[in-house]
């Protein structure tokens, strides 16, 4: 129920309800009306709102976004992608927007944001992942009725799409690499052979194991990734980047020997460490207790092979640009020869 009265040549209105999940009673004003009618149409307004279940309230979007990211998003996507919300929420949107009320955000605001970013000289795909986070959460903000309207919605992004120019890497160097590769440590040699001949991520080379591997059927079965990142063994294991990236791949019968030729020397460590070995993993790619490598670990091989001071020069590095740090990942298109394995 709304009661009003005046207040010097001013209308205002209180509203008293229960919320429907504490079952507390609370109360609503707003002052500042001309007439007594623009307070009731006001106070009307407020009702139907908060009959619906929406009752904006005064949080801040720090807030808000933090509710978001933690109430939401964590533990039900990617650990990947949730890294990229959690670094757009701290490193650009909290910093622009600092104590701003979720209710005070407008479209023009928010356009003025992104616009900031471009002049900040970032690529329109960033930008473009900076927005992804902003209209996702509002979206929920909508869903939890704090919002009635997305003032993301419509919102134009600045830049033009740099295209990545596709580096080729010879199948005559492609021994040179593997060759230098081997010095820095037999796994290395292993792990970086599969992702020349099958194109697969370095999360999803890490993840195999050897249930994926069918010898006698000569494929390999995508069907998770390993996340780097986490700690415990129970989350090591994700989801692939997206659902078509479940897939079966065909090997070459060269990579099936040597995969042959790797779990008995992996046979060999189980047998030197018995219950110190990982055995629960069964991974392919592993250190030799049996645990996964470390992305780090794969960073620092590649850049070590690939040094000025090594053979494999650095004339060479820059045909064979691979990012494993970055996320960038051996791709078959980018081999220029499709006969590369006869060199593996």
């Amino acid at each position: 129920m709304a009661f009003f009265r005046k207040r010097g040549n001013t209308w205002q209105f209180r509203i008293s309800y229960v919320d429907p999940i504490t079952s507390i009673s609370k109360e609503k004003s707003k002052g500042g009306f001309k007439t007594k009618k623009e307070a009731q149409l006001a106070a009307h307004e407020l009702e139907k709102e908060l009959q619906g279940g929406f009752e904006q309230t005064d949080i801040s979007l720090k807030t808000f976004l933090h509710e978001w990211l933690h109430e939401h998003k964590k533990d039900t996507i990617r650990r990947n992608t949730y890294d990229i919300h959690e670094s757009n929420i701290r490193n650009h949107i909290n910093p622009y927007f600092k104590n701003i009320a979720l209710k005070d955000l407008t479209p023009l605001m928010y356009q003025r944001f992104l616009n900031s970013l471009h002049a900040s000289e970032y690529s329109k795909r960033t930008i473009e992942i900076v927005h992804g986070t902003m209209y996702n959460a509002l979206n929920k903000a909508i869903t939890l009725r704090k919002l009635k309207t997305n003032p993301c919605e419509g919102a134009t992004i600045k830049g033009v799409v740099r295209e990545k120019e596709v580096q080729f890497i010879d199948s005559d160097d492609i021994s040179l690499f593997l060759k230098e590769t081997y010095k820095y440590g037999y796994i290395y040699w292993i792990f970086f052979r599969v992702l020349i001949e099958t194109g697969l991520r370095k999360g999803e080379a890490a993840a195999l194991q050897w249930s994926d591997v069918d010898f006698k059927g000569r494929v390999l079965h995508i069907s998770k990734t390993l996340d780097f990142k986490e700690k415990t063994k129970v989350k090591l294991f994700g989801d692939t980047k997206n659902y078509n990236s479940r897939r079966s791949i065909t090997i070459s019968q060269s990579l099936v020997q040597t995969l042959q030729s790797h779990i008995q020397y992996q046979n060999q460590n189980k047998l030197i460490l018995n219950d110190e070995y990982h055995h629960d993993l069964n991974l392919v790619f592993c250190r030799d207790d049996g645990n996964f490598i470390p992305s780090s670990s794969l960073f620092n091989a590649f850049s070590r092979v690939s040094s000025p001071s090594d053979s494999f020069t650095a004339a060479y590095t820059r045909r064979f640009a691979i990012g494993i740090r970055g996320g960038y990942e051996i791709c078959p298109r980018a081999i220029r020869s499709r006969k590369h394995t006869d060199y593996l």
